[in-house]
């Protein structure tokens, strides 16, 4: 069997006509029913129900096409895969969420720069979820993010726990807790901005997910577009918002950040890599963030 013989499966199941998927395919339509004939011959099954109109699989068909379809997908994104690790030697692209511009990545990305100057790097902004996709298509090489995602083809490395603070205006009731902290059963009943408005999940799943952890629920939790937005509405006396503690340097005026105290209120950085990427940026890249974090005084979360 060759995947040229699962192209044309797939092609008549999804055109659920042999005419149309011939002209799709740009082959004849008598070799292109011989394939599949002689495809059903070494399976031993019959992939469509005789005489239909439209084609119709048979219950095995459909079984079939479902895993022929991940292995065209899977072999697909191989393909993809190593072209780009072929052509990382002159480009790494890099993916990271915003919010990380607070934290240490800038410092990061300075770093390696300055001990490889022979690759260029791409810095390219998309969520946590957008970075598995991209980096499974070859789009990106490394993907800093925040999210707890996983994906048999992705390994992600948890850098840090960040804790999270609370975003309040300066003369709010809650600013009182600025020296002792809050624990997030406190604030149920506020109005919660939370951000960004991107698809899920994103940092906002995260907040909602935490408080869930703790078996509770805010009652008007609000989502805006980013963090920013978020800020000024609490700088405005709109309401509160629970932000990574490095983007209290954003330095918005009226804000105070007061510490949470539930041990569940964090935010995990991590990198993703492609789980068989064995390529050198790999662990220049991680080299690169055990001296920051050393320089910082930061503890990583686990051994590099």
């Amino acid at each position: 069997m060759e995947l040229r013989h699962l192209r044309y499966f797939v092609t008549v199941v999804e055109e659920q006509s042999i005419t149309k998927a011939a002209e799709k395919l740009c082959i004849a339509q008598p070799p292109l029913s011989r394939q599949i004939q002689n495809l059903e011959q070494e399976l031993g099954i019959l992939l469509f129900e005789r005489g239909s109109r439209p084609v119709r699989t048979t219950e095995a068909g459909q079984f079939f096409y479902q895993h022929a379809v991940q292995i065209l997908t899977h072999t697909a994104q191989a393909t993809s895969m190593a072209k780009r690790i072929s052509a990382v030697n002159k480009i790494v692209r890099i993916g990271y969420v915003s919010s990380l511009l607070y934290a240490l990545l800038p410092q990061i990305i300075y770093l390696f720069r300055q001990r490889h100057p022979d690759i260029e790097v791409e810095l390219i902004e998309c969520g946590t979820k957008d970075q598995i996709e991209a980096l499974k298509q070859g789009k990106i090489d490394l993907g800093f993010g925040r999210l707890r995602i996983s994906d048999p083809a992705i390994k992600r490395i948890v850098l840090r726990e960040e804790k999270l603070k609370l975003a309040v205006h300066k003369n709010d009731h809650l600013a009182e807790y600025i020296d002792q902290g809050v624990y997030l059963s406190q604030i149920t009943h506020e109005t919660i901005f939370s951000y960004p408005a991107t698809q899920k999940p994103n940092f906002s799943t995260l907040i909602q997910s935490i408080f869930t952890e703790l078996g509770l629920v805010p009652k008007n939790m609000v989502e805006v577009r980013e963090i920013h937005m978020a800020l000024g509405l609490v700088a405005s006396g709109e309401g509160i918002c629970l932000i990574p503690e490095s983007a209290s340097d954003i330095g918005m005026k009226n804000l105070v950040y007061v510490p949470i105290l539930d041990l569940e209120a964090y935010s995990p950085i991590s990198l993703s890599v492609r789980n068989m990427d064995q390529s050198s940026y790999v662990p220049n890249i991680l080299a690169c963030v055990k001296e920051v974090f050393e320089q910082e005084n930061i503890s990583l979360k686990m051994n590099l």
